[in-house]
């Protein structure tokens, strides 16, 4: 199959490129990087990378974030780069993209643990990522051509620990190859309009 990873040189991305790469043809997005240049907060850059493109047969998105701040003084300016981003941005992915991918198509989202568990000051991020799991609910009952959807809502990863494990305290990290299994089952499988925990 050829895969369209989008955020495929993060942390998540790379180590799910690397578990698909033996068996597919791997394309990597990215904002500045990759084999394909595109900004999810456009719905315009989304559109011209997909007839770039012209059809994958799964596309997958690990990229975008959210904002972690004390709640007291949170505004709704510090929650619109992730609405756009990672909420929007995906959502944007798939209603665009539905038409680029063949018939038993499928997308992967990436939502995370803060949907059940949120972290201190993490208000935003728990929001953004609870949507995304709603979102692919709805989706998958309407999708056409037996395309499919599915998220994968990551614990705290092993690889992210130094950078945001202070946020997370008593927190189990999860493996990284665990995660990478999640995205692969996503793909490969024939599961659909699930969220797959991965804590």
């Amino acid at each position: 199959m050829k895969v369209l990873i989008i955020g495929g040189h993060g942390t998540i991305g790379r180590t799910v490129a690397a578990a698909l790469a033996p068996r597919h043809e791997i394309i990597i997005a990215g904002r500045t990087s990759g084999d394909i240049q595109v900004d999810i907060t456009s719905p315009g850059s989304i559109g011209d990378m997909f007839r770039k493109l012209r059809q994958v047969d799964a596309c997958i998105c690990t990229a975008g974030t959210g904002y972690y701040v004390d709640f007291a003084g949170m505004r709704e300016e510090h929650m619109m780069p992730g609405i756009r981003g990672k909420l929007l941005g995906q959502m944007n992915i798939v209603m665009i993209g539905k038409d680029h991918l063949p018939e038993g198509g499928s997308f992967t989202l990436t939502s995370g643990i803060a949907a059940e568990m949120p972290a201190r000051n993490g208000t935003c991020v728990a929001m953004i990522n609870g949507a995304i799991n709603s979102w692919v609910l709805g989706a998958a009952q309407e999708l056409k051509q037996d395309k499919r959807i599915n998220a994968v809502s990551p614990g705290l990863v092993e690889d992210s620990m130094s950078r945001y494990g202070h946020l997370f305290p008593g927190y189990n990290p999860v493996p990284m190859n665990k995660v990478a299994n999640a995205y692969v089952l996503s793909v490969e499988g024939a599961v659909n309009g699930q969220i797959i925990k991965v804590y």
